[in-house]
Parts: structure tokens; sequence; C-alpha cells
């Protein structure tokens, strides 16, 4: 994973860098770390099963991990979901939305080599 990956995948990588206090090490360490969060296959689980709570409760840990990391296409497309979840909105094409954050997370998997 380089600086130029994640600016390729459209990350601000200078906001990022800095909430890691220019440690890049850290910071690359992190998104690894996304790469791997089990909320999103707990989100896509939830939804599934049609549990908004639940659901809402994984994408909003989402939205908080990877925009504090500035991964700024992958934290767009999960603030899609996070509100019709918080109104429990019956009604949201949650699974096409679904689907766009996990290629989201697929192309930035590829991009870190993962």
């Amino acid at each position: 994973m380089t600086i130029d990956n994640l600016k390729a995948f459209g990350a601000d990588t200078e906001l990022g860098l800095a909430r890691c206090v220019g440690n890049e090490g850290l910071y690359f360490k992190l998104i690894r770390m996304i790469l791997t969060d089990g909320n999103f296959s707990s989100l896509g689980k939830a939804l599934e099963e049609k549990d908004l709570p639940r659901a809402f409760e994984c994408a909003h840990a989402l939205k908080g991990t990877v925009g504090n990391l500035a991964l700024d296409p992958l934290y767009d497309e999960i603030c899609v979901i996070v509100e019709p979840l918080r109104r429990n909105e019956t009604d949201f094409a949650y699974a096409g939305q679904y689907d766009r954050i996990m290629s989201q997370l697929h192309r930035l998997q590829e991009l870190a080599g993962s």
C-alpha cells in the first residue's frame, strides 16, 4: 500500500495522515484493519435479516472509522445508508447500497494489495 494508491482511490491522505499525527506506518496499519473489519459482513447479514437497528450500529461504526481515516469514496457510500437506517426506513434500497459499499471496499483492497 502506498500513499499514491490511496490518492488514486480518492482518499484525503493529508487529512488521514494528520489524524495519525503524520505517522504513515500507523495510518497504513489502521487502513489494513479496516480492510478486514467484521462490521462489513455484519452489516450485510443484518440487512439480509432485516435487522435495521443492528445494521445501523454496524454502519455507524464503519462511518466513524472510515471517516477518521479520510477514505472518502468508501465513507461517502457508507453515509448514504446510515441515515435511512437511523430512521428505521423499511423502503430504502439497502441491498443496492450495500453492494456499492462493498464495491468501494473491494476497490480499496485491490489498491492495498490485499
